[in-house]
């Protein structure tokens, strides 16, 4: 498969990257900053420089052409203005989902967040987050020309990852290594029969690619 990555130097999507092209799968993360590149070359992706925050959709589909799957795991980042929020973990979801449509890519893998709500109530800055990711999803999975799946992890945490997970619709709270999520998300890439499915993800009991199946089709 072709997969390419949204927010591709981020920590699960490094994670991500790893996984990907050590099963074989070829891989592209776009970036916005050069130097991020040598990063992404380590982990066995292609960096791909766009910004999501000013590229056109078209110039976005043309990086998309091709692929087998897309994956927005973008985010504006602990310590970052309430505007980013809008302005890249809504606004850039959003860009990245037209332009898969456009490109022709079906499957579509959304990386979001526990209690993601556009209705979520609060001034503060993860309360901004909250409701920005909860109003991108809401886009996504409002396209029929998507395959699309949400994974909302719970905490993350940097703890090596153990391959044993909870993944359901609703989990309750708890924290989850970055490991497991991008293993999770690894799996959820070649599973379109989890299409049309919101999940929660935390640590659990449950070996990953278990994990998926049992979701499958559901």
């Amino acid at each position: 498969m072709r997969i390419v990555i949204a927010g591709g130097h981020g920590q699960i999507a490094l994670r991500l990257e790893r996984l990907l092209s050590a099963r074989g799968d070829e891989v592209a993360g776009i970036i916005r900053r050069p130097e991020q590149g040598d990063d992404l070359r380590a982990a066995g992706a292609e960096p791909v420089l766009c910004d999501l925050e000013s590229a056109s959709v078209e110039e976005v589909a043309a990086h998309l052409q091709g692929a087998d799957a897309a994956v927005f795991a973008a985010g504006a980042g602990p310590g970052s203005s309430v505007d980013r929020k809008d302005t890249v973990d809504r606004d850039a979801a959003v860009l990245f989902a037209d332009a898969a449509e456009r490109a022709g890519v079906r499957r579509y893998v959304v990386v979001s967040s526990m209690g993601a709500d556009a209705a979520h109530q609060g001034d503060d800055v993860f309360d901004v987050y909250l409701r920005a990711k909860g109003a991108a999803d809401d886009n996504v999975r409002a396209r029929a020309g998507l395959d699309w799946t949400v994974l909302r992890p719970g905490q993350l945490t940097n703890d090596a990852g153990k391959g044993l997970v909870r993944l359901e619709a609703s989990t309750g709270r708890g924290p989850v290594p970055r490991d497991d999520v991008a293993a999770v998300l690894a799996e959820l890439v070649e599973t379109p029969a989890t299409a049309g499915l919101t999940l929660e993800l935390v640590s659990g009991s449950a070996p990953v690619s278990v994990a998926v199946k049992s979701v499958a089709g559901n």
